[in-house]
């Protein structure tokens, strides 16, 4: 049977917790639909192996409406029919703000131009946002092994 290391860090901090929600709360204040902010949190945290996010974002995703066919296949995204153009750039941007180290210039011009034909600055900052906190929570349940499911 699987077992995590500890708690998550930012339980164990319960001060670190608070605003990481608050930064959750804004993302979401910022003009995205909300099943594409689910969309984005998924596809990170398929990419960074965190199967407590991928169970937990599988989870929200659903709850905000997501289909279970976009969620069967936003792993494929690109190569799937269920997603629109907005979306698209949205899980673009989300993949590459996510893999850094991939390449010299992470975030090109064409993914971060694509991305602000469809979304504004407010909304921009939300998907960035949402990208970098999704790592962050990535990078705690992965180093501390968090069981999918545990959460609730």
């Amino acid at each position: 049977m699987m077992q995590s290391r500890m708690r998550n860090p930012a339980v164990v901090l319960a001060d670190a917790m608070r605003p990481i929600q608050e930064i959750i709360k804004a993302v979401h204040s910022g003009g995205v639909d909300g099943q594409t902010l689910e969309l984005v949190h998924l596809r990170v945290s398929q990419i960074n192996g965190c199967s407590a996010c991928v169970d937990g974002g599988t989870k929200t995703a659903r709850k905000a409406g997501v289909s279970e066919e976009r969620l069967a296949t936003v792993v494929a995204w690109r190569e799937a029919p269920y997603f629109t153009d907005e979306e698209r750039a949205a899980l673009a941007l989300a993949e590459a703000a996510t893999r850094l180290a991939d390449r010299p210039d992470p975030v090109s011009d064409e993914v971060w131009d694509t991305a602000a034909t469809y979304f504004d600055e407010k909304q921009l900052a939300a998907i960035v946002l949402m990208v970098g906190v999704t790592n962050l929570f990535n990078r705690l349940n992965a180093t501390t092994r968090q069981i999918a499911g545990a959460w609730g």
